[in-house]
């Protein structure tokens, strides 16, 4: 019967043996469970840093990835960025944090089933979305018109997603994890996923390129695969569930639907659904291959289609954009011209780029434009409206002005 670590740890003198025996023994128990994967799944010994500073402890790599992406100040503003319903006050409507909670748990009840790993399943499922904008998927069109037109290119959320973890934090995520978050893509329309090879950091620098571009790669890992499939199922039936909540639709909107006949009518049987047609739709084998079923693939289709015509383009919902494209517009060129007239009390400075957890590489080396539209993605909801308050209202004397202030 093994004894537990804690007996090994008062067994040895002076301790640094004792660790060293626990780390050995931990490290013997994650061999032994990773055997128990499907060939096709990632192990530690696949795992690639960009830098290697530091050696692997008694967490596999993956394990530490999901530590580090929860400890950085990009995961902390997930906090407050909402999902669809971004200008509804109601606390029982889906925000960002939560989401990528039900992409991990989702993802890693299908990962078990494949024999896949599970760590680094719940590393790319955390990570995944923090690239989001403010207001959504909305946010992300008004801050990818502003970039065009100051010519950096379009903005998308998973290679932005890449940027804050690898360039601005630089939190040396292994190859695996990255590439799974920049290859996420829960709006697609593809319902079959096969592994696409990444040998390196030099072909992922390249992918990187290619999806920051617009390009749709499918990720290198089964893993990655599973997330993708993984952030549609957590987020399409619950967008219902939360309309709902909000009152823009009613379950006779729903009744008579030809989706809900295949998929079901609430957030619980939809997801069902749609991981058991994964589950008995795929193939981890010898040429593995995620999908749906054809049946369930075109109702998945349809179920989109009622989303965007009932839900993400409702009059309600699209009534304040004009003024969120005027908010984003201001903010822009406000902070771009901060930093090209050098003022450092700007928020952009004081709250971005001087803050101690930006690396110096990414600080002295990086365009105007695009330090402005990476610490405007990074924004909460909330803070994104006390910036355009702070730019558009005059600031307001307490009490009385001073009599050594100079006019």
């Amino acid at each position: 019967m093994p004894q537990p670590l804690q007996t090994f740890y008062h067994m040895e003198s002076g301790g640094c043996m004792a660790r060293q025996h626990i780390e050995r023994r931990v490290r013997e128990r994650l061999k032994r469970t990773e055997r128990l994967l499907a060939p096709c799944a990632q192990t530690a010994a696949m795992a690639m840093r960009r830098h290697n500073s530091k050696p692997e402890d008694i967490r596999s790599p993956y394990t530490r990835d999901a530590d580090r992406i929860l400890h950085s100040r990009a995961y902390t503003r997930y906090i407050d960025k909402t999902q669809v319903f971004y200008l509804v006050k109601n606390d029982h409507i889906t925000h960002r944090v939560l989401h990528v909670q039900l992409v991990s748990k989702i993802a890693r009840t299908i990962g078990r089933v494949f024999g896949l790993n599970e760590d680094c399943i719940e590393a790319i499922a955390l990570g995944h979305d923090i690239g989001h904008a403010p207001y959504g998927h909305f946010g992300e069109q008004c801050l990818s018109s502003l970039c065009m037109e100051h010519g950096c290119g379009p903005f998308f959320h998973n290679a932005q997603s890449v940027a804050f973890l690898d360039r601005i934090e630089e939190t040396d995520l292994t190859l695996q994890v990255l590439d799974g978050i920049l290859c996420h893509n829960g709006e697609s329309l593809k319902n079959v996923l096969e592994p696409e090879p990444c040998e390196d950091f030099a072909s992922f620098d390249r992918r990187f390129d290619t999806v920051a571009a617009g390009g749709d790669i499918h990720p290198m890992t089964l893993e990655g695969c599973v997330v993708r499939f993984a952030d549609t199922i957590a987020y399409i039936g619950r967008d219902l569930e939360d309309a709902r909540e909000v009152g823009l639709i009613g379950s006779e909107d729903i009744a008579g639907a030809g989706w809900a006949a295949v998929l079901g009518h609430t957030n619980r049987e939809i997801v069902d659904t749609l991981i058991w047609d994964l589950l008995c739709s795929s193939d981890c084998g010898e040429e593995p291959q995620i999908r749906y079923s054809a049946e369930v693939a075109r109702a998945l289709f349809d179920l989109r289609r009622f989303s965007n015509d009932h839900i993400y383009e409702h009059p309600a919902l699209t009534a304040e954009r004009g003024k969120i494209v005027g908010m984003y517009r201001t903010l822009f060129t406000t902070f771009l011209g901060d930093i090209e007239t050098g003022r450092e009390p700007s928020l952009i400075y004081q709250d971005f780029i001087r803050q101690p957890w930006v690396s110096p590489r990414y600080r002295e080396g990086t365009d105007p434009v695009v330090l402005v539209r990476d610490f405007i993605a990074g924004m909460t909801d909330r803070y994104f409206e006390k910036c355009f308050k702070e730019i558009i209202l005059p600031e307001k004397i307490e009490g009385r002005f001073s009599r050594h202030e100079k006019a």
